[in-house]
């Protein structure tokens, strides 16, 4: 069957990976909330050896597209996978870790729809704490903006575009405004537009997939956008481990928390390889890459 036979509003691509504890309330919070468009659910499960499959088979029923992966493939290749079961005019990539709040999806439909020239966008995504997820709110890691926030200037001084262009920090987060970068954990892009980038770049196993996604819209003439209008919580981290904010909820290993940390800064590598690297001079690149280096050693 053709997929403008079974075109919908959205589509939404949630990667799991040991979801077991999130993936049905993230679900059921969908359900709960959407009221004015049609949408699926494609759930793309990475190889789980927890009861994530059982739970959705259970609990969930016919509410999602269920695919299981033959491994552990990554969050890049994960939502590839599940594109190709997509029929939406719109995709929603969403964490496992997720709930969202009331009006936020029909919300942000309808931003897009508004807004042609939009590439992605994000809501204010929250964290339990109640503070906003600053991953969903985010410049590009240049090298001074990396040196900025890793040596401490951007928490000094937030609010000077010198310093606070890691997460772009001098902007306020009460009014819709483009920011350069948002977070895969809730990130809505026109589905035409994905397939005209090529989706997403497999070299990324964990981490860094989402400021690239961005980065290759923006070098394309689209703009991305933060939308405080509408919210959603974001446990964050409960795959990794590797997190502060969710120590007190993962069950992720010590193994898979050393896994995610090298990919976290493997991200890095890839990233400023392909975007900066011809960009800067040698001695650049190898101060960047000596820092990488460092912080996964202290890591």
């Amino acid at each position: 069957m053709e997929k403008n036979d079974m075109k919908k509003d959205l589509s939404i691509i949630i990667v799991t990976y040991n979801s077991e504890d999130t993936i049905t309330g993230c679900v059921n919070s969908i359900y709960e909330t959407v009221d004015k468009h049609l949408f699926e659910i494609i759930v793309s499960d990475n190889s789980t050896n927890d009861r994530t499959e059982t739970k959705i088979k259970e609990e969930l029923g016919g509410k999602v597209t269920y695919i299981h992966n033959a491994e552990n493939y990554g969050f890049s290749r994960g939502n590839n996978i599940g594109i190709k079961k997509a029929f939406g005019k719109y995709v929603l990539f969403l964490n496992p870790d997720t709930v969202v709040h009331a009006n936020t999806i029909d919300f942000m439909i309808e931003f897009m729809e508004k807004h042609e020239g939009a590439g992605a966008a994000t809501c204010n995504v929250l964290l339990p704490n109640g503070e906003p997820d600053d991953s969903s709110h985010r410049g590009f890691p240049t090298p001074w903006n990396a040196l900025s926030h890793f040596s401490g200037l951007s928490k000094l001084f937030p609010k000077t575009r010198l310093f606070g262009g890691y997460n772009m920090s001098y902007l306020t987060l009460d009014s819709v405004h483009e920011i350069d970068s948002l977070a895969g954990s809730f990130m809505i892009v026109p589905f035409k537009l994905g397939e005209e980038l090529g989706w997403w770049d497999e070299d990324y196993f964990f981490y860094g997939e989402d400021i690239d996604f961005c980065y290759r819209l923006k070098e394309k003439g689209y703009k991305i956008y933060f939308v405080p209008n509408v919210t959603a919580l974001h446990l964050k981290g409960i795959s990794s481990g590797i997190k502060k904010v969710s120590k007190n909820f993962t069950k992720a290993s010590n193994d898979t928390k050393k896994f995610a940390t090298y990919h976290r800064f493997k991200a890095m590598e890839i990233f400023y390889n392909k975007h900066y690297k011809g960009k800067y001079s040698p001695l650049v690149t190898s101060l960047v890459m000596l820092g990488i280096k460092a912080k996964r050693l202290l890591a």
